[in-house]
């Protein structure tokens, strides 16, 4: 059974199996030297998001944060050096903003985040990000602390404001986003040179990340 009415020669149903299948290709291209063509393959899945968002005349700022994703993703195809990286998390900063301003004006307000489990689960997240923080500060360099610092704070409202809202998908597509960035970092910052860990950490990273926009993604244009 296909998402989108129509069946599967349906523009939206072939999006987003195009969206799904490229996905699935960069899993297996992860470990590939940098090249155009890893970075092209990187940046289809959650471009086709945002086309599909568009498609369906979905929220403007999901479409735009979906597509600051997909440039994010181009920055970081891009390999280890500082300026790919702070490309990134400018690009998914920004996203983060406009997936705060989209789920707070879609959801049920403070009141919803104050209500248990929501309240649980946001202590949970608050205190893991304060945690992570914590511990990314004195392994990273000077000039990237403040960046990530509001990294942080913003991947932390951006889950927050998750909460507020109805659709399980949605909720755990953020936290699926949480949990990926937490792993990027631990990968990025964390680990040895040699470590045998970066291996299934950054195939999870990519698995995390991609299940997360596609759930939050799908959690709005789904929706009764």
């Amino acid at each position: 059974m296909m998402p989108f009415a129509g069946g599967l020669e349906a523009t939206a149903n072939g999006m987003l199996l195009f969206s799904v299948a490229s996905a699935c290709v960069y899993f297996f291209l992860l470990d590939t030297p940098v090249s155009l063509r890893r970075s092209v393959v990187k940046t289809i899945p959650v471009a086709l998001l945002a086309g599909l968002v568009l498609l369906h005349r979905g929220p403007l700022l999901l479409a735009g944060a979906l597509a600051l994703s997909a440039l994010g993703d181009a920055f970081l195809s891009r390999g280890q050096g500082e300026k790919a990286f702070l490309g990134g998390l400018a690009s998914f900063l920004v996203a983060h903003l406009l997936y705060v301003a989209l789920f707070a004006h879609s959801g049920g307000g403070l009141g919803m985040l104050l209500t248990s489990p929501r309240l649980l689960f946001g202590i949970i997240i608050a205190i893991f990000a304060i945690v992570m923080l914590a511990v990314l500060w004195p392994r990273v360099e000077v000039t990237l602390r403040l960046p990530i610092a509001v990294y942080v704070a913003a991947i932390l409202a951006m889950g927050l404001a998750a909460l507020t809202l109805p659709d399980w998908r949605i909720i755990l597509g953020a936290m699926l986003f949480i949990a990926s960035d937490a792993l990027l970092a631990t990968e990025k910052f964390l680990l040895g040179a040699r470590s045998t860990q970066r291996f299934w950490m950054r195939h999870a990273v990519w698995a995390l990340y991609y299940a997360a926009q596609a759930l939050i993604a799908l959690g709005f244009l789904m929706a009764p």
